[in-house]
């Protein structure tokens, strides 16, 4: 994506999706409306929470529940997925500190006209971004 001119952008990281999407929601009632949630994570993400559901009992990989919350990675084959589970934070010997970027895996991104971005700054800061 390349910023027209008089744009700007935020990056500003959450430590929970609840977080994230209550700062996204509150930004679109601000009037932004380039902003988006996204997960930040080693292994890649994708979203569909039809897939590893475990209240629905769809649980179909450790794996998937674990590294991908509710979801399985599409690129990845069951040989690999087999090396995934031996990551600490799915066989359950998570070191301490030992968490997806850094503690705030999700990434709050909003584009907007320069003399706005104090204000959506500010709206980000008021719900514990990090930035």
């Amino acid at each position: 994506m390349q910023l027209s001119p008089g744009e700007r952008s935020i990056l500003a990281y959450f430590p929970s999706s609840t977080a994230a999407q209550e700062a996204v929601r509150t930004l679109k009632e601000a009037g932004y409306s380039e902003v988006q949630v996204d997960r930040v994570s080693r292994y890649g993400v994708t979203f569909d929470n039809h897939y590893n559901n475990p209240i629905a009992g769809q649980a179909e990989t450790l794996t998937g529940l674990t590294l991908y919350s509710t979801d399985r990675d599409r690129f990845v084959d069951n040989d690999s997925r087999v090396l995934l589970g031996a990551d600490p934070s799915v066989e359950g010997y998570t070191p301490i500190g030992y968490v997806d970027a850094g503690g705030k895996a999700f990434l709050v991104t909003v584009v907007a006209e320069e003399d706005k971005i104090d204000t959506a700054e500010s709206i980000l800061k008021d719900k514990g971004a990090y930035f």
